[in-house]
């Protein structure tokens, strides 16, 4: 039993070579632990995993070997979204329906309709396909589908095409307390360091002191500054949204950021970055920040992580006016074009599968304008990431 947890840990890929499994082996012999399952996984996991990059495919083939358990492929894992089964009122459409209903002829001819909906209707409408309602296939409403829309009343987005949202969006703050899970990033983060010593001598230099001591003959106490990491990281969190289903990575990636960078600053937006940003969801509408005080305050030698789906409306990056909760003056395509501009490390971080990206065309959109710099939001892709930082 003992050989073939050995072979398919290698099979899985977790980097255990022959010394370290004989090294097990010798402790088995010398009874350090109770012959107890899980002292053995305690003792086994110590003496095999080198990375915690490998403690998820480690405790999965511990798990079928040692408990029985049966090993689920990746690919095999799915969820089935709660918005499905709470939206059983709505109209499923074919194929052949969807084609008909295709786009109306552009943002501004979409603005303009809608405006001469607004004063020609006098009630509230039920499915169909041109009056404001639910239910239906008219561009403007909620709970229908529209390849183009301009969502009404609906709390929250589900097919990701709105191109307006006509509603007053509350959205809590990141919570940066939380630690369960966030341990892999950490590690993933600490690829990103530049150590310097700077500022006052206040910790001891104990190869310092020997070396004197020995010179000088008496005890030489030498002192010297802390090592800290010099990096310094902006990060742009989007939030609301269809990002309320990233929350909790989110919220980790966030708890590990602040652990991490001692010199780190964070913003929020919502989709794309325009010409305000905000530090308080509570307070957004009252307490905004320009963007290019922003861009001004932090020097260009900063670290930029944009951290979003870049799902929307491809409006919303290329047009002024294009923005889902008021009118911006530029396109955000022109903010992001100088925040690359500025500053010449940053990278977009992708909650969204990258099988996914190809679906929705603004993401190729903003991948572009971020310099080809997009990965995704894994211990694998946040690798990647904090290398392309790191140059």
């Amino acid at each position: 039993m003992f050989m073939r947890f050995f072979t398919e840990l290698r099979e899985a890929k977790v980097p255990v070579t022959l010394k370290e499994y004989l090294v097990l082996m010798e402790a088995l012999d010398r009874a350090v632990i109770d012959r107890r399952v899980d002292d053995f996984y305690y003792l086994s996991r110590a003496a095999l995993v080198k990375d915690e990059k490998n403690l998820d495919k480690f405790d999965r083939v511990f798990g079928h070997v040692f408990k029985g358990l049966e090993r689920v492929d990746d690919g095999l894992e799915a969820d089935i979204p709660a918005e499905w089964l709470r939206k059983m009122s709505e109209k499923f459409l074919t194929e052949e329906e969807k084609a008909q209903i295709e786009a109306m002829g552009g943002f501004e001819k979409l603005m303009e309709t809608l405006a001469e909906r607004l004063k020609e209707q006098q009630k509230r409408h039920e499915g169909g396909n041109k009056w404001i309602g639910t239910g239906g296939t008219s561009p403007f409403g909620a709970y229908g589908y529209n390849p183009e829309g301009v969502r009404i009343g609906q709390d929250k987005g589900r097919h990701g095409r709105a191109v307006k949202v006509w509603d007053k969006r509350e959205y809590k703050n990141l919570d940066d307390s939380v630690e369960l899970g966030t341990r892999n990033i950490k590690v993933a983060l600490r690829r990103l360091r530049r150590w310097v010593r700077e500022g006052s001598a206040d910790e001891l230099d104990l190869p310092g002191t020997i070396r004197g001591t020995a010179e000088k003959g008496y005890l030489d106490i030498q002192l010297r500054p802390e090592r800290r990491n010099k990096i310094s990281v902006l990060l742009f969190l989007d939030i609301g949204g269809s990002m309320d289903a990233h929350v909790k990575v989110c919220e980790e990636l966030f708890s590990a950021a602040r652990a991490e960078f001692k010199n780190m600053e964070f913003f929020y937006f919502h989709n794309c970055l325009y010409e305000a940003v905000w530090k308080d969801n509570h307070r957004r509408q009252a307490e905004k920040i320009p963007t290019w005080e922003v861009l001004h305050k932090f020097p260009h030698d900063y670290k930029i992580v944009f951290v979003g789906d870049a799902a929307m409306s491809p409006y919303e990056i290329t047009h002024a006016g294009g923005s889902v909760e008021h009118w911006n003056e530029e396109a955000g395509a022109v903010w992001l074009q100088r925040v690359a501009d500025i500053y010449e490390h940053a990278v977009w971080l992708n909650p969204t599968p990258e099988r996914q990206w190809g679906h929705t065309p603004s993401t190729a959109l903003i991948k572009q304008l971020i310099g080809e710099r997009m990965f995704p939001m894994t211990l694998e892709g946040l690798e990647r990431a904090m290398k392309e930082l790191a140059r």
